[in-house]
Protein backbone atom coordinates (compact mmCIF):
# COMPACT_ATOMS: atom_id res chain seq x y z
CA UNK A 1 0.00 0.00 0.00
CA UNK A 2 1.00 3.10 -1.06
CA UNK A 3 0.42 6.74 0.13
CA UNK A 4 0.61 10.33 -1.43
CA UNK A 5 -0.12 14.42 -0.27
CA UNK A 6 -1.84 15.16 -3.25
CA UNK A 7 -3.81 18.66 -3.64
CA UNK A 8 -7.29 18.54 -4.49
CA UNK A 9 -8.19 18.28 -8.11
CA UNK A 10 -10.93 21.24 -9.04
CA UNK A 11 -13.60 20.57 -11.62
CA UNK A 12 -13.17 19.76 -15.10
CA UNK A 13 -9.36 19.00 -14.16
CA UNK A 14 -9.60 15.21 -15.15
CA UNK A 15 -10.56 14.01 -18.49
CA UNK A 16 -11.94 10.55 -19.23
CA UNK A 17 -11.56 8.75 -22.67
CA UNK A 18 -15.06 7.53 -23.15
CA UNK A 19 -16.46 5.40 -26.27
CA UNK A 20 -16.07 1.57 -27.87
CA UNK A 21 -14.44 -0.55 -25.51
CA UNK A 22 -13.33 1.64 -22.99
CA UNK A 23 -14.61 2.88 -20.28
CA UNK A 24 -13.66 4.32 -16.76
CA UNK A 25 -13.74 3.59 -13.40
CA UNK A 26 -14.29 6.05 -10.10
CA UNK A 27 -13.79 4.15 -6.43
CA UNK A 28 -15.80 6.60 -3.74
CA UNK A 29 -13.70 6.37 -0.79
CA UNK A 30 -13.91 8.52 2.37
CA UNK A 31 -11.35 11.16 3.28
CA UNK A 32 -9.60 9.01 6.05
CA UNK A 33 -8.70 7.22 2.93
CA UNK A 34 -6.76 10.43 1.16
CA UNK A 35 -3.60 9.81 -0.12
CA UNK A 36 -4.23 5.94 -0.16
CA UNK A 37 -3.38 4.20 -3.59
CA UNK A 38 -5.92 1.45 -4.60
CA UNK A 39 -5.21 -1.39 -6.88
CA UNK A 40 -7.62 -2.83 -9.38
CA UNK A 41 -6.87 -5.18 -12.37
CA UNK A 42 -9.05 -7.31 -14.61
CA UNK A 43 -8.94 -11.21 -14.94
CA UNK A 44 -5.83 -11.67 -15.09
CA UNK A 45 -4.69 -8.56 -15.94
CA UNK A 46 -1.43 -6.81 -14.50
CA UNK A 47 -2.77 -4.72 -11.39
CA UNK A 48 -3.39 -0.34 -11.86
CA UNK A 49 -3.40 1.70 -8.90
CA UNK A 50 -4.87 5.73 -8.09
CA UNK A 51 -4.39 7.64 -5.65
CA UNK A 52 -7.52 9.01 -3.30
CA UNK A 53 -7.67 12.71 -4.24
CA UNK A 54 -10.30 15.07 -2.90
CA UNK A 55 -12.38 16.16 -5.82
CA UNK A 56 -13.86 19.50 -5.80
CA UNK A 57 -17.00 20.02 -7.72
CA UNK A 58 -19.51 22.76 -7.89
CA UNK A 59 -21.67 21.46 -5.26
CA UNK A 60 -18.74 20.69 -2.38
CA UNK A 61 -16.14 17.74 -2.54
CA UNK A 62 -16.02 14.01 -2.14
CA UNK A 63 -13.12 11.86 -2.26
CA UNK A 64 -12.13 9.13 -4.72
CA UNK A 65 -9.99 7.51 -7.14
CA UNK A 66 -9.96 8.04 -10.65
CA UNK A 67 -9.44 4.88 -13.59
CA UNK A 68 -9.48 6.73 -16.82
CA UNK A 69 -9.20 4.51 -20.14
CA UNK A 70 -9.96 1.08 -19.47
CA UNK A 71 -10.62 -1.63 -21.68
CA UNK A 72 -14.31 -3.17 -20.72
CA UNK A 73 -14.78 -5.92 -18.15
CA UNK A 74 -15.27 -7.34 -14.37
CA UNK A 75 -12.77 -5.51 -12.68
CA UNK A 76 -11.58 -6.45 -8.66
CA UNK A 77 -10.82 -3.50 -6.57
CA UNK A 78 -8.07 -4.57 -3.84
CA UNK A 79 -8.42 -3.71 -0.31
CA UNK A 80 -4.24 -5.20 -0.30
CA UNK A 81 -1.75 -7.41 -1.78
CA UNK A 82 -3.86 -10.52 -1.34
CA UNK A 83 -7.62 -9.22 0.18
CA UNK A 84 -9.96 -8.35 -2.79
CA UNK A 85 -12.74 -5.86 -1.77
CA UNK A 86 -15.38 -6.79 -4.77
CA UNK A 87 -15.66 -6.37 -8.47
CA UNK A 88 -17.43 -4.09 -10.28
CA UNK A 89 -18.40 -3.92 -14.64
CA UNK A 90 -16.87 -1.70 -16.50
CA UNK A 91 -18.71 -1.33 -20.09
CA UNK A 92 -17.42 0.47 -23.06
CA UNK A 93 -18.66 4.43 -23.23
CA UNK A 94 -19.69 4.34 -19.60
CA UNK A 95 -18.45 5.45 -16.31
CA UNK A 96 -18.41 2.45 -13.78
CA UNK A 97 -18.73 3.43 -9.65
CA UNK A 98 -17.47 1.49 -6.97
CA UNK A 99 -18.48 2.82 -3.26
CA UNK A 100 -15.45 1.50 -1.05
CA UNK A 101 -16.66 -0.14 2.16
CA UNK A 102 -16.76 1.98 5.51
CA UNK A 103 -16.62 -1.08 7.70
CA UNK A 104 -15.03 -4.71 7.74
CA UNK A 105 -11.50 -4.23 6.03
CA UNK A 106 -9.95 -3.05 9.01
CA UNK A 107 -9.62 0.46 10.53
CA UNK A 108 -8.43 2.58 7.70
CA UNK A 109 -10.89 1.44 5.50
Amino acid sequence: MHEHAYGPSETGSVVLDLGGETGALIVHTGRNLHGREIEISREEDRRTHSAVRERRVRDGSFHSAVYPDLPAGIYTVWWDESTPVGTVSVHGGAIAEFMWPSSGFGAAG
